[in-house]
């Protein structure tokens, strides 16, 4: 692999300094143990600092597995993400610490309130105190910076944006397809960039939908690394696609607003009823 160094960009006002490319940790729990440890070692090693991860992913594996990757010294190379389904506080409390022990960790960098999909959600973790607990989980230092995901509604994320919650981070879908069809980047980008909060990327290819549309893997992955995020999680299942994606975003130059608004005329015919965007969708 090359010897060019993975760029990065700060994590909005975390202040914290992350690569533009995240090593996603669903894909990671889909492998042999011992072919996962070395592709996050490699990562590491490569440049890649940011490890996302999440309670829920294969009942727990991805996260025991990123656990025993960061032994020996990975870990204070790394910034470790993890999501948290809780919407209660006992369930809140109960998940974050099996996180943190199958993580093989005293803290959590970016802890990330997952999957807000479903209507109603935005209230619940204000009335069931959730919030209240993530933020005593911070005084207490099992966790740095709070963060919250979805993947369907907009409109549920600027729900969770019109709380009176200083949100360090936000996820969502980042693509060329999203921009025609409920498309986070219109409605939820811009609002994050203003509160300078820390903008994870994902699904840049559709979660591989993409390639139903005549747009390439390195197409899709500029295209989002364009946009003002800070680093974008990429499912990555093997040391190809690892290398892959390395040499992607150290050649990395960001489209032009013409090149953009060319990437975004050709998709519109296939994008602007969410035909590819089924985690939208189903």
């Amino acid at each position: 692999m090359s010897e060019m160094s993975v760029p990065t960009r700060l994590l909005g006002k975390t202040g914290e300094e992350v690569s533009i490319l995240g090593l996603g940790g669903y894909h990671i729990g889909k492998l042999d143990k011992d072919q996962s440890i070395k592709l996050i070692r490699s990562a590491i090693d490569e440049g890649i600092t940011f490890m996302d991860n999440a309670w829920c992913y294969h009942q727990g594996l991805s996260e025991k597995i990123m656990g025993e990757a960061l032994k020996n010294g990975y870990r204070e190379k790394a910034f470790v993400m993890t999501k948290n389904h809780g919407r209660t506080k006992e369930r809140f409390n109960k998940q974050l610490e099996e996180s943190l022990q199958r993580l093989n960790t005293d803290y959590i960098d970016l802890l990330q309130l997952h999957e807000i999909i479903n209507f109603g959600e935005p209230a619940k973790i204000v009335n069931e105190g959730v919030l209240e607990e993530a933020l005593k989980a911070k005084e207490e230092g099992k966790i740095k910076y709070i963060g919250f995901t979805g993947h369907r509604y907009p409109q549920l994320h600027q729900e969770m944006l019109d709380i009176d919650f200083d949100w360090d981070t936000v996820q969502f879908p980042l693509n060329v397809l999203d921009y025609h069809y409920r498309s986070f980047q219109n409605q939820i980008l811009p609002q994050a960039k203003e509160k300078n909060m820390g903008v994870i990327g994902m699904k840049s290819l559709a979660a591989g939908r993409i390639f139903k549309t005549d747009i390439g893997v390195e197409e899709a992955i500029k295209y989002s690394l364009s946009m003002p995020i800070s680093t974008l999680v990429s499912g990555i299942d093997s040391m190809e696609v690892l290398e892959q994606n390395l040499e992607i975003v150290r050649n990395f130059e960001p489209y032009s607003d013409k090149e953009l608004e060319e990437l975004r005329n050709r998709m519109k015919d296939e994008a602007y009823k969410g035909q590819h965007e089924y985690y939208k969708t189903d």
